[in-house]
């Protein structure tokens, strides 16, 4: 790890949120480290991005444990980037964990999740690293807007999260990822205060979402990891995910895969949290943008940096985006951003 100014590690760099995330943190001026598995595809962005002074590079493959571990240790933080993270995200993060290097990524799939959790937390406590999953558009965004909306409510029983999304353009990866969870069979689920792993009928419900998008119907349970992390923070009951049904009719989200990054930005979205109190009641809040890879790209590069800068949370460990930060703190940080527009209750 550095000793003088941070150095962030961008893994699957290449990759459309890779890009993303490098070009945010050269914006601020910010050292990066492009890595990933092809060392021309790195040399031909490191040239593309300038700033030779503040880029370089450094192939870690995936199967390749060592160079991983050499990667981690070269590093401040690493941003993984690349999915599916059914497959990427446990070699990258362990080599962090073991480095006792910072550790944020852009998985939405709820296994990898919880198996960071699982089997990273003590050795990230030991290290000194802390580990935060998700820290993305899908399930960052969710988990902050739920620990906002739910602050000091003592009886939060149920707690919905509802995406709606216009205009997606999947990358190959995230169309890789999609693949894997429509195909998944053992689902992650958390209904009557724990989680649980099975077969889930997918149902058709209707989420109310504010105007001007209005209610909509939506598919219940989506994936996401919110299941894993707002359990962790806001003593619910049942914690579940719902995405607009139409997102998946429109022609364009799953043959998009050579889209411009211009095409790409055109997303229009809108992430709504409903918690029900156990004895009725309850509170809602919404925020509403557009490009939620530019989001995703800026939410992880934020906390990224508030990491580095000793602005991070006062424990080491894997935790959720709420348990790491103050939640409304820093969604009001990426709404003064440009992120997006915020509304919470009272």
């Amino acid at each position: 790890m550095s000793s003088t100014a941070p150095l962030f590690a961008v893994y699957g760099a290449t990759g459309h949120t890779g890009r993303l995330v490098a070009a945010e943190l050269l914006s601020r001026g910010q050292a990066v480290l492009l890595a990933g598995r092809n060392a021309d595809a790195l040399r031909a962005l490191a040239a593309e991005l300038g700033s030779p002074d503040l880029v370089r590079t450094q192939t870690a493959p995936l199967d390749d444990p060592a160079a991983l571990r050499r990667l981690a240790e070269a590093a401040d933080v690493v941003i993984h980037c690349a999915g599916p993270f059914t497959t990427t995200g446990e070699p990258v993060a362990t080599a962090a964990a073991e480095a006792g290097t910072h550790y944020i990524d852009h998985a939405i799939e709820p296994h990898p999740v919880k198996n960071l959790f699982d089997t990273l937390q003590a050795t990230a406590g030991r290290t000194g690293a802390v580990m935060i999953p998700q820290m993305s558009f899908y399930g960052g965004l969710g988990d902050l807007l739920a620990a906002a909306v739910a602050e000091g409510m003592p009886d939060a029983d149920r707690v919905t999260v509802g995406y709606s999304v216009t205009g997606w353009r999947m990358t190959k990866g995230a169309r890789n990822t999609a693949e894997l969870l429509i195909g998944e069979i053992d689902r992650l689920t958390f209904t009557e205060g724990a989680h649980h792993v099975g077969p889930v009928e997918i149902r058709n419900a209707v989420f109310p979402f504010p105007p001007p998008v209005g209610p909509r119907s939506v598919i219940a349970p989506f994936p996401s990891g919110e299941i894993v992390t707002i359990p962790r923070h806001i003593p619910a009951r049942t914690v579940e995910a719902q995405l607009t049904s139409s997102t998946f009719e429109e022609e364009q989200i799953f043959s998009s895969e050579d889209a411009t990054p211009e095409e790409r930005a055109r997303t229009d979205f809108m992430v709504a949290v409903q918690v029900v109190g156990a004895s009725g009641g309850g509170r809602n809040g919404h925020l509403r943008g557009h490009d939620i890879w530019s989001v995703g790209a800026l939410a992880s590069v934020v906390a990224a940096t508030l990491l580095t800068s000793g602005n991070g949370p006062s424990k080491t460990g894997v935790m959720s985006a709420a348990e790491a930060f103050p939640a409304a703190d820093f969604l009001r940080r990426l709404e003064s951003l440009g992120a997006f527009t915020l509304h919470l209750p009272g």
